[in-house]
């Protein structure tokens, strides 16, 4: 008898995002509307699998990225998702898309909003320059330092990311996770979101990451004390394979 592995062949979702009728404006509430769509009949997705305690995670970056958020739109009856948003000034920003269709593979997709400027003109994208930055963050409640391994990242090669907190009692889960962490190239290209790959509510966690492409990469690390959610922010310099 033959054996058959039952792993769906990975298949990019279609996701279609509604701005409204006036989209969006510096400082302004808007809506946004996501349609997930069957690859293969083009009808929207019903149904999802639940994913640290979600059905859809969301970040959103702007060009700059001096602006971060991670939340979840909510399901609407037609099976569609709705997210009340306001991007606080004129420009680019990146909106990833985090679900796992029923059936399918999981999906990490990400789409563009332009905000435009005062004159209603679209405000086109700038180069960002981050200066490599690996202080430890003062958080909220919490102080979190960073150690990578090598020293120095190299592009296409793994990464073992040590994250070090203090103080180290009252750590909790977030979001069925001891961390969330999202890293985003300075040109806003290569977006992921990751896990630990070992912790266990003690004050050291390990990531590992393959960085693809020598760039300096923004890191958003969240973490949850006393009900509490912290987030630091690394800037990790990757160079190229020689």
């Amino acid at each position: 008898m033959d054996l058959k592995l039952d792993i769906p062949e990975h298949v990019e979702y279609p996701v279609d995002l509604d701005l409204g009728p006036d989209g969006p404006h510096a400082g302004k509430p808007f809506t946004m509307i996501f349609n997930i769509a069957d690859p293969n009949t083009g009808e929207t997705v019903k149904d999802f699998e639940i994913i640290h305690e979600k059905l859809f995670h969301m970040f959103i970056l702007s060009q700059d990225l001096s602006f971060f958020v991670h939340e979840h739109p909510e399901m609407m009856p037609d099976h569609r998702f709705r997210y009340e948003a306001k991007l606080p000034k004129p420009g680019m920003y990146r909106v990833l898309c985090d679900f796992y269709p029923k059936g399918g593979t999981p999906q990490l997709l990400a789409r563009t909003v332009l905000v435009p400027g005062p004159s209603g003109v679209p405000v086109l994208p700038a180069p960002v320059e981050l200066t490599p930055n690996l202080k430890e963050n003062h958080c909220t409640n919490l102080d979190v330092e960073l150690v990578t391994e090598p020293a120095r990242p190299l592009a296409g090669m793994k990464t073992l990311l040590y994250f070090y907190l203090k103080p180290s009692d009252g750590l909790e889960q977030y979001l069925g996770a001891w961390a969330h962490l999202l890293a985003s190239s300075d040109d806003l290209v290569d977006l992921t979101h990751a896990h630990p790959f070992i912790a266990d509510g003690g004050p050291e966690l390990q990531f590992n990451l393959i960085f693809p492409r020598p760039r300096v990469y923004r890191l958003w690390v969240q973490f949850q004390r006393k009900g509490v959610v912290n987030t630091a922010v690394f800037d990790v310099p990757v160079s190229r394979l020689e």
